[in-house]
């Protein structure tokens, strides 16, 4: 069930009221009594969905983030360290074929 802004029209009061959709309009102002009462146009509990989504890590205690991330950042220097010695222990382009 929603929940559903209201603002009186009489004497300024505001209030946020949980009610079905199904449900009538309130009218009637419980502070000053008067029908002024009027639904407010408002953002509603739309699900918003930012960044990379929900997933297992998103709730993830601070000490599990800094563990991941450094295993990410040894896990990238290693790689960066295979990498290099690859490309020293590869023979150039040049071939060296009799004449």
């Amino acid at each position: 069930m929603p929940t559903y802004d209201y603002e009186c029209g009489a004497c300024g009061h505001e209030m946020e009221l949980f009610q079905g959709i199904n449900d009538p309009v309130k009218k009637k102002c419980p502070e000053c009594g008067k029908l002024k009462l009027k639904r407010l146009f408002g953002s509603g509990a739309a699900i918003v969905f930012k960044g990379s989504g929900f997933y297992q890590t998103d709730y993830r205690s601070e000490g599990y983030k800094k563990a991941a991330k450094a295993d990410k950042k040894s896990t990238s220097e290693t790689k960066s360290e295979s990498k290099s010695s690859d490309s020293k222990s590869k023979p150039s382009g040049k071939s060296s074929s009799g004449d």
